[in-house]
């Protein structure tokens, strides 16, 4: 986090997320859902001025509108995108680092840019 600068991105993944050797990762799931992928953001967001997240499209389609709703309220206020899953993983090893978590939400994972 401390190295994370303006436009700068950082990955926030859950638990099945690929392995990615050339980028610093925290690996901080212990066990299924602990801790989630929105524990992670809502505890970053008071530290981290976020001006765009990125998920892949394939978000919606494997999940309830429920677990949608719940991830776009936690970013709320935050310019959201979707694309498909191939071009999200293009950034992923641009980004400063990685938080794997325990989550078990499918294609839970987002990308986010600092402002």
């Amino acid at each position: 986090m401390s190295r994370v600068r303006h436009t700068n991105t950082l990955v926030i993944a859950d638990r099945s997320f690929l392995f990615w050797p050339q980028i610093e990762t925290v690996d901080i799931s212990l066990v299924d859902d602990i801790p989630r992928v929105l524990d992670v953001l809502q505890t970053i967001r008071s530290n981290f001025k976020i001006g765009n997240a990125f998920m892949a499209d394939e978000f919606h389609v494997v999940n309830s509108p429920k677990v949608c709703r719940e991830f776009e309220q936690a970013l709320q206020g935050i310019a959201l995108a979707f694309e498909p899953h191939m071009v999200f993983k293009k950034r992923v090893p641009l980004a400063i680092g990685l938080i794997r978590t325990g989550d078990t939400v499918q294609h839970a994972n987002m990308i986010l840019e600092s402002a």
